[in-house]
């Protein structure tokens, strides 16, 4: 913005840096009103949101906050056809039942990290009960005939892909997105549209839209209004919530909490500073302090730490958040030095540690000594190499040294769950279980 803004929210977005683009004149709507209700869109192209996500999700909240009214809009209608935006192909066209199964999985996400309760409480809502109500001949004469084609080519997210081929399905995406606007308009009274940055054209189409059929033919900015926050991308220019083993998923049952947490952890030193501002509700002041905190002494990766534990606690749960911290600490060690003691590790923390090693629970006969429980946890390949390792110290059972190479298994105390934790070196454990 040309100016520093005047409301509660846009302040609260500009020092974030939340603001890409947005549309005139919303800043004197919410410094007027602040109780403007206000939208973003989510595909339901798989059956579960991804952290990429997770900025949507989190302005929707600053919205609510700051006096809004936020709506979750699942695209169960323009979900079977797709948003080219940022696409460079088309995407294959999922059939209903998928699209179903994937609009509620979604809503169960989008219901646990928005406040639904209350007057003021979030809406979740799916296009298909307007997209699926409107047919193609009252569709094409009472909304097509308001955006030209010409207009429509000239946005990005269109003619980025002319060259490679766009098909019409594709095409009409904007104009069905426009509709969704206008609709949310006329049924709940939405002003405001929000999205990332290759959204823009989308969302000025549909303020376009809104101003063509709802208005006076006067300019746009007291009828509908746009915002749109920055993409986001890893320092390496790779998009923002990619790893090796692809996207980091909020269901549980894609990225594990521990691996959900130990992105975070992961992130570099030089961006953490922007993913605290976008990613958490953190008052900016406290997020500046604790990155003083941070720079005085980077190796503890108190800043890494503290967005970890927000994230995971916000998507996962406080108890989720606490056994994957306990199952790092085990594996990785504690701030300042030292691993966590296995032994006062519960059964359900050492089920999510077991979920997490490769292999997870091996198991081995009550009568194997330490060099045969070496071998079958493949921390060794031979009985001459397990001793070695035992004699040198290299191997250590719950915490503690091992050195009896002959040492029954069943001498050495087990864990909450009964099970043994072995660790060869400082990185390398593994969970047996005898019987």
């Amino acid at each position: 913005m040309a100016t520093s803004p005047r409301s509660e929210l846009l302040r609260d977005f500009a020092a974030r840096g939340l603001i890409h683009e947005v549309t005139a004149g919303l800043d004197e709507r919410v410094t007027a009103d602040a109780s403007i209700g206000g939208y973003i869109g989510f595909d339901p192209s798989a059956d579960s949101l991804h952290v990429g996500h997770l900025m949507g999700v989190l302005a929707l909240r600053r919205l609510q906050l700051a006096g809004g009214r936020p709506v979750a809009l699942v695209g169960g209608g323009t979900g079977m056809i797709g948003d080219p935006s940022g696409r460079s192909a088309e995407r294959n066209l999922l059939d209903r039942p998928t699209l179903d199964a994937n609009r509620a999985a979604i809503g169960g996400q989008l219901a646990r990290l928005l406040d639904f309760s209350g007057a003021k409480g979030a809406l979740l809502l799916d296009n298909l009960e307007w997209l699926g109500e409107v047919g193609l001949i009252d569709f094409l004469r009472d909304t097509g005939k308001h955006l030209t084609v010409g207009y429509m080519l000239a946005k990005d997210s269109v003619k980025s892909r002319l060259e490679a081929g766009l098909s019409f399905t594709e095409f009409s995406y904007m104009l069905l997105q426009s509709y969704d606007f206008l609709m949310l308009r006329r049924l709940h009274g939405i002003e405001l549209q929000m999205g990332g940055s290759d959204q823009w054209g989308n969302i000025t189409a549909g303020t376009e839209l809104i101003r063509r059929v709802e208005g006076d033919g006067s300019e746009a900015g007291s009828l509908a209004f746009g915002l749109c926050y920055p993409l986001l991308v890893a320092k390496s220019g790779a998009k923002f919530g990619k790893t090796a083993e692809g996207a980091v998923w909020l269901d549980p049952k894609r990225t594990s909490p521990f691996a959900f947490r130990q992105f975070w952890i992961d992130q570099e030193d030089a961006q953490v500073g922007e993913l605290l501002l976008r990613f958490t509700l953190d008052p900016v002041a406290e997020i500046t302090t604790l990155l003083a905190a941070h720079e005085a002494d980077p190796s503890a990766r108190v800043a890494q730490r503290h967005l970890a534990s927000r994230l995971t606690a916000m998507v996962h749960g406080a108890d989720e958040e606490a056994r994957a911290a306990e199952v790092a600490e085990t594996l990785f060690g504690v701030p300042g030095g030292g691993a966590r003691d296995p032994r006062t590790l519960s059964a359900a923390t050492l089920a999510t540690l077991a979920a997490e090693l490769e292999g997870g629970v091996v198991p081995q006969a009550a009568d194997a000594t330490l060099v045969d429980a070496v071998i079958a946890a493949g921390l060794a390949t031979s009985k001459g190499e397990a001793r070695r390792l035992i004699d040198q110290g290299g191997i250590s059972v719950n915490g503690s040294p091992a050195t009896d190479a002959t040492a029954a298994i069943t001498t050495f105390a087990p864990l909450a769950d009964g099970s043994l934790l072995i660790r060869k070196g400082r990185r390398e454990h593994r969970i047996l279980r005898a019987g």
